[in-house]
């Protein structure tokens, strides 16, 4: 279904003679939407803004009756519209049938290719990666909402100095590990990482053994391997423990992946003329970028020693992405650091004729920081980032002990259920209410509050609905027979949003930004609160038509809150 908006600028175009520019109104009593032609057409036409408005106004009243119920020329020339309540009518059945809700889908089967979360392996996922799971979680739910081909990708960082580090570390210190003797957690080898990174800064043999430890599993040493593998299985585990609280679904493809290509890429850049080389290094110098020196800023594709690192690696994944993914659509998502990293890695590989923006669209979607209540980077007390299974497992419990408190005779297996739906669905409407480039504070407070804008409310709407269902005691399938009446202002008002659930979707699809559905959802609970409060629903000679309004409300209330990776709940 295409939005009203286009509706009403496809069928005023003509009476214009120019593209209708029609836009919402800002106000209920400024009518549904609002035509802003008459004073542009005024200067064209050297004539008066509102006899133009007064001449288009009967136009629209008199050609567009099956739209638009009545106009009204106000201000200086502007024309403010308020719909036919049966065409709205009309809209919302064809809306409550449809079962992607008058969502136009991607009938061409385009290949998006989100890239999100990416935790380095032997760290634990901290803070710092919360808004990119889920963010990129939102993000890639939509896409596939709209049914495009999407591939999720976990980029880790599962290469480099770090694990010679470790290999060696382990070797020399911690053959218990190796052999099946010892069970490390993700906290513990952490703790193997930081022992072994201090003993590369201070000792010098152990730095040349680590060295040699990456350099024989560059080389796919059979024993460097296994304990490689070793490492990354320890990792994972604790990745998935949270991946599977918050519902999140990655196709893990780290840097090692793309490690064969390295040369390859390095030789082809070679080839296009765009590598120098700097105190031995291979470099791409790029116009416009420079180090705050004002000298020129290099991206390294090949270290003095031979090495890689990760801007070779972006190069690559590129790359891939794009010649064997065959990818329409690459989305990045990452914190706004690594903005200058990234605009290099794709004006780079631009250059070295990898993409063009005509055949494939690029975004880097960029975040801000989750701040403690102080205003400070969350940090634990012993300064380090705090851990994202700490603060999933402690929103659970503060849900927990909202519903003990409210429902103390519910099975404490119906709690649990209850608490980590709402502790984790809380966590992430909370970041994605958040405009994303911005930072946010934290507070558990807040987003577990039943008022507001936060998932606890919406979904107490949501919860509202099944309680009308129940007390209705109404065959579902038999209401969905009804035609759909509005005629109470709170119907009307409702109607009108539920309608421009599109509208929510196209704007967080364009622009990538969450919080366009998380604004839409908010406004809908209370567009749905001030109904509830003014329409009577069960009993009343409007009971169907109401009931199929509360209908399509629950249904787009859970899309939206699914879309959002957001579970719903019976009751609460």
């Amino acid at each position: 279904m295409r939005s009203i908006k286009e509706i009403l600028e496809e069928k005023i175009s003509p009476l214009l003679g120019t593209s209708a520019e029609v836009t919402r109104s800002t106000r209920p009593e400024f009518g549904h939407y609002q035509v802003n032609n008459a004073m542009k057409l005024a200067k064209e036409r050297k004539q008066n803004p509102r006899a133009i408005a007064m001449e288009l106004k009967e136009q629209i009243e008199q050609g567009l009756s099956e739209w638009v119920e009545k106009a009204e020329v106000a201000g200086p020339g502007f024309i403010n519209l308020h719909l036919q309540k049966s065409f709205l009518a009309k809209e919302l059945d064809e809306m409550v049938r449809d079962r992607h809700l008058g969502i136009e889908q991607n009938h061409q089967k385009q290949k998006v290719i989100v890239e999100f979360s990416s935790p380095n392996i032997a760290k634990p996922l901290h803070v710092g990666h919360l808004r990119s799971t889920i963010i990129g979680e939102a993000i890639a739910r939509l896409f596939e909402f709209y049914d495009y081909e999407v591939l999720r990708l976990n980029h880790v960082g599962d290469w480099g100095t770090q694990f010679g580090m470790l290999i060696a570390y382990l070797r020399e210190q911690q053959k218990e590990v190796l052999d099946g003797g010892l069970q490390v957690s993700c906290d513990l080898l952490l703790k193997f990482y930081k022992e072994s990174k201090q003993l590369f800064d201070v000792d010098p043999a152990f730095k040349k053994r680590a060295q040699e430890s990456v350099v024989e599993l560059q080389a796919r040493d059979e024993e460097s391997v296994k304990i490689w593998e070793r490492i990354c299985d320890i990792s994972r585990q604790g990745f998935n423990e949270i991946y599977d609280l918050l519902g999140v679904h990655l196709v893990e493809r780290g840097e090692s992946f793309y490690n064969p290509m390295l040369q390859e890429v390095c030789a082809e850049c070679e080839k296009e003329g765009l590598v120098t080389e700097s105190d031995g290094a291979k470099c791409i110098f790029l116009e416009g970028y420079k180090t705050q020196e004002d000298k020129p800023l290099p991206m390294i594709l090949q270290k003095s020693d031979g090495g890689f690192n990760y801007s070779t690696t972006d190069v690559a994944a590129l790359r891939h992405r794009v010649r064997d993914e065959k990818a329409d659509w690459i989305i990045y998502i990452t914190d706004l650091g690594q903005q200058l990293h990234f605009k290099m890695v794709f004006d780079a590989t631009q250059k070295a004729g990898y993409w063009s923006p005509e055949k494939v669209r690029i975004d880097h979607v960029t975040f801000g920081l989750v701040l403690n209540p102080d205003g400070k980077k969350m940090k634990t007390r012993e300064g380090d980032n705090e851990q994202l299974i700490d603060l999933i497992y402690r929103a659970i419990d503060k849900a927990k002990g909202i519903f003990k408190e409210r429902l103390p005779d519910l099975p404490e297996s119906e709690i649990d259920h209850m608490a980590r739906v709402i502790g984790t669905g809380a966590i992430k409407y909370a970041d994605l209410s958040t405009k994303r480039n911005n930072d946010y504070i934290f507070s558990y407070d807040k987003m577990l509050q039943f008022e507001g804008n936060t998932a606890v409310a919406i979904i107490y709407s949501y919860v509202r609905i099944q309680s009308i269902f129940k007390k209705a005691g109404v065959d579902l399938a038999e209401v969905e027979k009804a035609q759909m009446a509005l005629e109470h202002p709170s119907e009307v008002a409702l109607g009108l949003h539920l309608r421009r659930f599109s509208d929510a979707l196209e704007a967080m699809r364009e622009e990538l930004l969450p919080n366009r559905l998380t604004e839409y959802l908010y406004e809908l609970s209370d567009h749905f609160n001030a109904f509830f409060r003014d329409c009577q629903v069960v009993g009343s000679s409007e009971e169907k038509p109401r009931l199929l309004l509360c209908t399509l409300t629950q249904k787009v209330l859970k899309q939206g809150l699914n879309i959002l990776g957001i579970e719903t709940l019976e009751r609460m």
